[in-house]
């Protein structure tokens, strides 16, 4: 368990609420020098979406967090969810066992979804002596969820050197399995409201450092706060209820080895079921409050974010997206920012659900049809491009 003096920095950040403060440098502080980036990802992920595994994708991109979360039993770690992997900082204390922890995570991934998962543990110090930063800031989605944003270009740096071999974390043995428990990926797809879900990554350009690159954050989010409810793509009331066989089998693996699984994929069918009839019809449940956690499913998924760049998932009209591809294509032209973006008709949502009758749970967003993954793989062929 992390003791409240590890943690102490986070939990001492300032929060905002209204989004388009993710553009201003005021709100976010320095990481110190002896934490740590505890960051993952999927090897070829686009090759997995293009085979329709969206589903274990997201999994395990989630998972990286609910195994960190439980292994120091903290929610206010600081993390960012990226669709095929995540990020999370952490005092270097905690490096030891967070090294054990991804190393477990990349064999049940392996193991039980399939894919191969990158993994590293990247000294702030190294981040720094590389000429770069590592700042963090805290958006306040709901009154009892807040997601980190990272900003000063360490992320990006530490991605690069992950996968360029170093910093590795190696798998555990065979059979070694992290704690994931709350992990869940019962909905399924979320279809579009408004004409489509876009998943955009937005990076700063050659000249793209300072108050330009500013500036067109604040358009884009302006933009897309045009659309209804800031063109989230959850409605408000949250998904529509229905059964996802496939979500039901993510979780059994997330919750229990084989040869034992029959009895978790019965209670979490039960489970399962409980809940979606509560909420087609409306029904509470002892202290569980349908309404209300309808509502906080919504508000507390993380649509938006900033991780040394803009990444929304967001449900939009074709009119108004068309407006923030022509102002992503005007800073592009301008050196200003480098962009990817992708379009699909629906969304992905992997849960951190602790317990249903707590207001913490969390909610990750992608697109349903690649989402970020394909968005990164074609901002990447814009910074090939010269």
């Amino acid at each position: 368990m992390a003791q409240a003096g590890e943690t102490g920095f986070y939990d001492s950040v300032p929060l905002f609420d209204v989004f388009e403060g993710v553009a201003d440098e005021a709100n976010y502080r320095a990481l110190p020098d002896d934490w740590v980036l505890a960051l993952a990802d999927i090897v070829n992920s686009t090759g997995a979406i293009a085979e329709g595994r969206y589903k274990s994708v997201n999994m395990a991109g989630a998972s990286v967090i609910s195994a960190l979360m439980n292994a120091f039993d903290v929610k206010s770690m600081p993390f960012v969810f990226g669709g095929d992997g995540a990020l999370a900082v952490l005092p270097a204390s905690m490096s030891g066992r967070a090294k054990d922890t991804l190393s477990a995570v990349k064999t049940w991934v392996l193991e039980e979804l399939g894919l191969e998962l990158r993994a590293a543990l990247v000294p702030v110090s190294d981040v720094r002596a590389a000429g770069l930063d590592m700042r963090v800031a805290r958006f306040k989605a709901s009154e009892d969820v807040s997601y980190a944003m990272f900003a000063g270009g360490g992320a990006s740096w530490a991605e690069a050197a992950m996968k360029a071999g170093r910093y590795q974390v190696e798998a555990a043995p065979p059979g070694t399995r992290p704690d994931l428990t709350g992990l869940s990926c019962r909905w399924n797809p979320i279809q579009s409201r408004h004409g489509s879900i876009a998943s955009i990554i937005a990076v700063p350009g050659d000249k793209g450092s300072g108050p330009e690159f500013q500036a067109l954050i604040a358009d884009i989010v302006a933009l897309a706060d045009e659309e209804e409810r800031h063109a989230h793509p959850v409605p408000e009331l949250g998904p529509e209820p229905r059964f996802s066989i496939q979500g039901i089998e993510a979780e059994s693996r997330a919750r229990s080895p084989r040869g034992g699984r029959l009895l978790s994929r019965v209670w979490i069918t039960l489970q399962t079921l409980a809940l979606f009839v509560c909420l087609r019809m409306g029904w509470n449940l002892g202290t569980f409050d349908t309404n209300r956690y309808r509502r906080d499913l919504a508000n507390n998924t993380d649509f938006r974010k900033f991780d040394d760049g803009l990444k929304m998932t967001i449900d939009i009209s074709a009119a108004r997206l068309a407006l923030i591809e022509a102002r992503l294509r005007r800073a592009a032209a301008d050196g200003v920012s480098r962009y990817g973006l992708h379009q699909q008709d629906s969304a992905l949502m992997t849960c951190i659900v602790p317990t249903p009758m707590s207001r913490d749970h969390m909610h990750f967003v992608d697109g349903a049809s690649g989402g970020y993954a394909v968005a990164a793989a074609k901002l990447k062929a814009a910074l090939a491009r010269p």
